[in-house]
């Protein structure tokens, strides 16, 4: 890792497209830490502040992430996610060519909140089926799915839910999906949610809410997801 004082390139262009091709490497894309400051400038034969503004403009491309007391390292590749063309996150996961790993799965039977309820049409004290899910990729959990199923529904809670779930819904019931309505919000992650992803507390997180209303428009799911804010992308696409 050299650079060329002579060139008329500035210093901190040099070594930011050096820092461009490293953490494209096998060894630094998936999250792995940058050698500390002084060891790199030393490396480069640069000034610290001539790295630092290098690895600033990295940062604010969301490729590196700096944390106080650990360091500056690669941020993890993404998973992009969007509106268009919805997909289940099975499905979202097979096109991106990322296997799939359930690290949790509980099924339970529990009383809608009020929200949830006014979702479905039905009484509060009706209980619906829920799945909690936590997935994520051979390496680590990325996501942690809470899902309310509208009681009207045949759905039981003894079903296969190892298979994509709009698939065996099909199959089962003939309960074809047609419409997600989303809403997308940011937050601190907090404790249980922390545990489940293997993240600090304090560690932003996004939230995807998902209303799913099968072919004739009646509500068949309820689900929010919670994902770690470093391995997931949310993208909108508009044309005019």
């Amino acid at each position: 890792m050299t650079l060329d004082p002579h060139s008329s390139i500035p210093l901190h262009t040099q070594a930011e497209r050096m820092l461009r091709r490293l953490i494209e490497s096998e060894e630094y894309k998936n999250g792995k830490l940058l050698p500390k400051e002084v060891e790199l400038s030393k490396q480069l034969r640069i000034s610290r502040n001539t790295l630092r503004q290098a690895i600033n403009q990295l940062v604010s491309e969301g490729l590196l992430v700096r944390k106080k007391g650990v360091g500056t390292k690669v941020v993890r590749k993404g998973i992009n996610g969007g509106v268009k063309n919805w997909l289940s996150f099975s499905q979202e996961m097979k096109q991106l060519g990322i296997e799939v790993r359930n690290y949790e799965l509980h099924l339970s039977h529990k009383k809608p909140n009020p929200e949830i309820a006014g979702f479905f049409g039905c009484d509060e004290e009706t209980r619906c089926v829920v799945m909690e899910r936590l997935r994520g990729n051979t390496s680590f959990p990325f996501v942690f799915f809470i899902s309310y199923f509208n009681p009207a529904l045949p759905i039981t809670g003894d079903e296969n839910y190892n298979a994509p779930l709009y698939e065996m819904l099909e199959k089962n019931y003939g309960i074809v999906v047609k419409l997600s309505k989303e809403e997308v919000s940011a937050r601190l992650a907090g404790n249980h949610i922390a545990e489940k992803l293997e993240i600090e507390p304090n560690d932003p997180i996004l939230i995807r809410k998902r209303f799913v209303y099968d072919v004739d428009g009646k509500p068949v799911e309820y689900n929010i997801g919670y994902y770690r804010a470093d391995a997931f992308t949310y993208t909108l696409e508009s044309e005019r």
